[in-house]
């Protein structure tokens, strides 16, 4: 079945699929997300335990943070794992995210420690930088006294309710900044809705929320490129799990067509069905291959390149997911249609990731306008 395939001469990339794997084998990740919905949950504390406990959060952080000062190839692999096993926990937002916008700072109480509570899981950092339209929000940080005010409106944010520390962006006197608040802060308000795949996510306003200055991380440009870079990153981590959404409902489906016997034949023998199967199978292999085309094209450091990279590898592998997914659930016929169903599961979840930070339409277009740019 397709599968990302990176060199792996020390055996790291197969010890994380591996560890996913055996993850989901305890905590399997239909099951837990089932439970979670039907609790009306952000996250589930005990699985978001576990990740942090396998090293999953701080993979990509640096060693003085408490993370693992691993790269993009091995964050690919185990964002397709995580697609594979239907975990959907969110890791993208809360660990990549959120992790990659605290570690490209220098080093200060502050920044270390969000840095360690992402990596080991006592902090739950949820970013809030998007507004209503999923661009950046209209926020404000002014000044009062010896303290800093922070207001504004900000939405398709993850685990509201369960997190612990919010990563604001602002606009400041001194340009973007990005500053750490108390979830529990007062002036904080959280609303929930219920997204496609049954997780929820939330919209949060903050009004005239008072942060001491130790609480600032950075101001100026050097926030705006670190924004830029999270959600280069969390693009290609997201593509990886949607790449290994659309192989797993494959492997899935080829299965079922195996077993599934209509006039006296498995439904896999007939050609349509087979011709159907071969076009999934084509649609989960570019996506993966577009996947590690990007992550290699980023580890190279090859600039506008690995921005190009990410933002096609992100459309190919929303596209793939969906599509093979949809096809998946069809070929289940009436059944593929209930809840019990695992793979309706795997199309919604599909359908998540592949509206989170730019639909295929919206990705291409970008990738036009960086292309023709002088």
């Amino acid at each position: 079945m397709p599968q990302t395939m990176f060199d792996d001469p020390d055996g790291t990339l197969a010890m994380l699929r591996n560890s996913v794997a055996g993850f989901a084998a305890q905590s399997p990740g239909a099951k837990i997300l089932r439970e979670r919905r039907a609790a009306r949950k952000d996250l589930d504390q005990s699985i978001w335990n576990g990740m942090a406990e396998a090293g999953w959060l701080g993979l990509s952080l640096p060693e003085a943070m408490g993370g693992s000062g691993l790269g993009l190839r091995e964050q690919a692999v185990l964002s397709e794992a995580l697609g594979r096993e239907l975990i959907t926990e969110p890791l993208a937002q809360l660990a990549v995210f959120a992790g990659t916008l605290v570690a490209a700072f220098p080093d200060n109480a502050e920044v270390q420690r969000l840095g360690q509570g992402i990596a080991d899981g006592s902090l739950i950092v949820s970013p809030l930088w998007q507004g209503r339209d999923a661009g950046r929000a209209s926020a404000v940080m002014k000044r009062s006294g010896n303290s800093l005010l922070l207001s504004g409106d900000y939405h398709f944010v993850s685990a509201p309710r369960s997190a612990t520390e919010f990563l604001v962006v602002a606009e400041s006197d001194e340009g973007t900044a990005l500053a750490s608040v108390g979830a529990k802060s007062e002036g904080v308000s959280v609303s929930l809705r219920p997204s496609v795949d049954g997780n929820q996510i939330g919209s949060i306003t903050l009004s005239g929320v008072e942060i001491s200055g130790e609480r600032v991380i950075a101001s100026g440009p050097d926030v705006d490129g670190a924004l830029a870079r999270a959600i280069e990153v969390t693009r290609l981590a997201l593509a990886a799990e949607l790449a290994g959404i659309a192989s797993r409902a494959l492997e899935i489906t080829v299965g079922y067509t195996r077993n599934r016997v209509q006039f006296g034949k498995p439904i896999a023998s007939f050609q349509a069905v087979q011709h159907r199967l071969v076009d999934m199978w084509g649609d989960a292999e570019f996506a993966c291959a577009a996947v590690v085309n990007a992550a290699e094209t980023a580890v190279s450091g090859k600039g506008k390149d690995a921005t190009l990279a990410t933002l096609a590898a992100k459309a190919r592998a929303g596209d793939a997911a969906v599509s093979v997914a949809r096809r998946s659930v069809h070929l289940h016929g009436a059944m593929g249609f209930t809840d019990e169903c695992d793979i309706g599961l795997y199309l919604k979840r599909a359908i998540n990731l592949n509206a989170t930070l730019g639909q295929p339409e919206k990705l291409r277009l970008q990738f036009v306008a960086l292309e023709r740019a002088a």
